[in-house]
């Protein structure tokens, strides 16, 4: 019996598949076995010590009946998800908007608004902390001067998430490039032609810059809001140097204020090596963030331009 040889559409596939191989593997490491790995653990009393025990649905019960601070690191993380992002996005487009229009200067501007994005986030939320500081702060004398009261900024529970929006701000200078490449892709016999027609300034913003650069706002504002949702480095960072770095500092200080999600989760699973239900509120992070995303796209149509039938 004679062996055929493969048909050229089923070789083409096992080259392809030969060249995929690395980044499958990675995938099935790195991703499959992991989430996997977090799903089986949440429903275990694992401390990464002593062998796992089931437990079923215990954690999750606990999660949402009886743990005292997961509910309130989750209305610090909605604030950051309704508050910060929006901010955060529309600082970015009236800078890049600014600049965008910019004659003599332009690319010193631009530089300058996205140097503030390459400092490391510990480094850029210990100088504000100082620059925030509510006795000797350079911000609080410069409002005294002008006779202002200065507030507490880190050091208050209300004014704590404002001031890391403000950092945040500070930041933004990579949505600013997006947004500023965007702007300058528009075609600028659009806004002649408007301008023609008689459209105003806010006319052609509405009509003819939003809907154009509708994609980037969108991808924008997903990857905002998973960032939002696991906002850890500078609510963990402001805290401590806040509270001046003392060993009875409170996880999210001043007052839970600073206390975000991922924050409370890393705190359980290693601070107090409670591994199996910090991996419930993994899994609870992920299918939030997976709700959060599947919504946002779904509702991309809205935002988008629909194409002349």
């Amino acid at each position: 019996m004679s062996v055929t040889a493969p048909r050229p559409a089923l070789r083409r596939r096992r080259v392809l598949l030969a060249f995929l191989s690395p980044w499958l593997i990675g995938v099935a490491l790195f991703l499959l076995y992991p989430l996997v790995t977090t799903v089986y653990l949440s429903f275990t009393n694992s401390n990464m010590i002593s062998p796992a025990a089931w437990v079923g649905l215990r954690n999750y019960r606990y999660l949402f009946t009886e743990d005292p601070h997961v509910w309130q690191s989750v209305r610090n993380t909605g604030w950051l998800v309704a508050v910060m992002v929006p901010a955060q996005l529309l600082f970015a487009l009236g800078v890049a908007m600014l600049t965008a229009r910019l004659k003599a200067g332009a690319t010193l501007f631009r530089t300058l608004f996205y140097l503030p994005a390459l400092a490391p986030p510990v480094a850029a939320t210990v100088a504000f902390v100082f620059l925030f500081n509510p006795g000797t702060g350079p911000v609080d004398e410069l409002l005294r001067s002008l006779g202002l009261p200065g507030p507490l900024w880190f050091t208050s529970e209300s004014w704590s998430k404002p001031a890391l929006t403000l950092l945040a701000l500070w930041g933004s200078g990579s949505s600013m490039v997006i947004f500023l490449a965007a702007l300058l892709d528009v075609p600028a016999e659009l806004y002649e032609a408007a301008a023609l027609d008689g459209a105003g300034p806010w006319q052609r913003f509405r009509h003819i810059t939003l809907p154009t650069i509708a994609p980037v706002l969108l991808f924008s504002a997903v990857t905002g809001v998973i960032a939002a949702l696991q906002y850890f480095t500078q609510a963990m960072v402001a805290s401590q140097v806040a509270g001046n770095s003392r060993s009875g500092v409170p996880v999210g200080y001043p007052g839970g204020s600073t206390l975000t999600y991922s924050q409370w989760l890393y705190t359980t699973g290693f601070g107090q090596f409670h591994m199996g239900y910090a991996c419930a509120l993994a899994v609870l992070l992920f299918l939030v963030t997976m709700l959060f995303t599947v919504v946002l796209l779904r509702r991309s149509a809205a935002f988008t331009p629909q194409e002349a039938s």
